[in-house]
């Protein structure tokens, strides 16, 4: 039960990564998955929140499907609302593939420079003034481009792989790691530096590691008020069921005496025993021979239960810590170190062998 319980946990980290990414089938498919392996709140919880993404994603497109069925009306053609300068300057952006390049900086600009250079361009492409063709694709590129290079951990990575048109074997990494996101979060970037951009209609609060848009009024922030101090007491009830074990767990250690053998050599069990069948060494205290009035056969089987039980559970995290150094090697197509990964040991599955051909 133990080892699905690890499976769950590892299928809902994966769903957590393809929710960020807004994959929501391949999120919801883990979820149901560690449903079947290990029922727990939290699966329950992220498969409530994909099925929102769903309605939301519906409700988006139905206004796209009206548009396009819709008759177009027969309008008197406009001149143009830019010009022929800001049409050539959207184009150079797009055609940009280097985010030093994009923000017209040298790759030593200090953190300061990056920032005084995302500014100025922000204001001069964002859609709300710019109407040219291919200006909301610059304004992404422009807060994709500050949002890697102001990041001390991402810019490394960047620097060390390249712009777009220069990576090569770390396709994937590459791309999971440096994605262009829509428009809401390059508007997102653009009130972090500005406040509540242009009309105030807007601002942006950080939420659970994300920044998330928020009405400005005062209905949504009581709310969102209301909703946390719900929250707060749903975690409270959760939590309660684990507080009375640990009360009832530090109660009992007044009553419970002590166990009559330890796997490991302490001061409390000084003297080395093995058992019969097995050979197991366990250790006792130095008054068992005297005290000790139960069946030395069933002691030393609750030995080797407990020994075969903890070796396990060894050899079932030596496993999947080999599988996961294999599946990060082949993720980054790094040859040596899934060779490394193929030959990391596994001491308790090997025990574990040998007691199974005794």
């Amino acid at each position: 039960m133990d080892g699905n319980k690890d499976e769950a946990d590892k299928c809902i980290k994966l769903a957590e990564s393809y929710i960020q990414e807004r994959n929501r089938e391949k999120a919801e498919k883990f979820l149901h998955k560690a449903e079947r392996l290990y029922p727990s709140q939290k699966a329950k919880d992220l498969l409530a929140q994909v099925k929102l993404m769903a309605e939301k994603k519906v409700e988006t497109e139905q206004p796209r499907r009206r548009a396009n069925v819709a008759p177009k009306p027969e309008e008197t053609p406009k001149a143009p609302e830019y010009t022929p300068d800001q049409l050539e300057a959207v184009k150079k952006i797009n055609k940009c593939k280097d985010y030093y390049e994009i923000l017209g900086v040298s790759k030593d600009a200090t953190d300061s420079e990056i920032k005084k250079a995302y500014k100025k361009l922000a204001l001069q492409f964002h859609p709300d003034k710019n109407k040219c063709p291919g200006a909301a694709e610059a304004f992404k590129k422009i807060g994709n481009a500050v949002a890697i290079l102001t990041d001390v951990e991402k810019r490394k990575q960047y620097d060390q792989f390249g712009p777009e048109d220069e990576r090569l074997s770390s396709r994937t990494h590459y791309n999971n790691t440096f994605r262009e996101f829509d428009a809401d979060g390059a508007d997102e970037i653009f009130n972090m530096f500005f406040g509540s951009g242009f009309n105030g209609a807007n601002v942006y609060v950080r939420r659970g590691g994300r920044w998330q848009r928020q009405g400005a009024g005062t209905q949504e922030s009581h709310h969102n008020h209301h909703h946390r101090e719900q929250s707060n007491y749903s975690a409270f009830v959760q939590l309660l069921p684990i507080i009375l074990a640990i009360v009832l767990s530090m109660a009992s250690s007044f009553f419970v005496s002590d166990p009559p053998y330890s796997l490991q050599a302490n001061p409390k069990y000084p003297i080395a025993r093995s058992t019969a069948n097995l050979k197991i060494p366990y250790y006792v205290k130095e008054n068992f021979a005297a005290e000790f009035q139960g069946s030395v056969r069933r002691l030393e089987m609750s030995v080797e239960e407990e020994y075969i039980s903890t070796l396990r559970h060894s050899c079932y995290r030596e496993k999947n810590y080999r599988d996961s150094m294999i599946w990060k090697a082949r993720n980054f197509g790094d040859r040596e170190l899934f060779q490394a990964a193929q030959n990391i040991k596994t001491p308790a599955c090997d025990k574990l062998q040998t007691l199974k051909n005794y």
